[in-house]
């Protein structure tokens, strides 16, 4: 039973320490300039997805159209979500 107790921290998983490495493979910084821009156009097609189904949502209140106000709507909601998971990809995949 003694020698259980002894062997037992050996049996225990061992404390990794891995670290993301930025050295490991040529292009990372290029890879790094290509994320930002393709978030900086999501941020901006957001954007213009917002304008256009707020100017949707208008219409269809204005002249008395419930589908087509729905539909800006959805859209207003759906372009904000996507600004939101734009702007906060970076902190999400931290957190995660």
């Amino acid at each position: 039973m003694f020698e259980l107790i002894i062997a037992l921290p050996a049996l225990l998983p061992m404390d990794v320490n891995i670290s993301p490495n930025e050295d490991g493979l040529p292009g990372i910084a290029q890879l790094r300039t290509i994320v930002g821009a393709v978030m900086t156009v999501g941020l901006i097609l957001s954007v213009l997805a917002l304008i256009i189904s707020a100017i949707v949502w208008g219409f269809g209140a204005n002249s008395s159209n419930p589908h087509l106000a729905g539909r800006g709507k959805v859209g207003v909601l759906v372009s904000c979500g996507a600004a939101v998971l734009c702007g906060a990809s970076v902190t999400l995949i931290n957190f995660f």
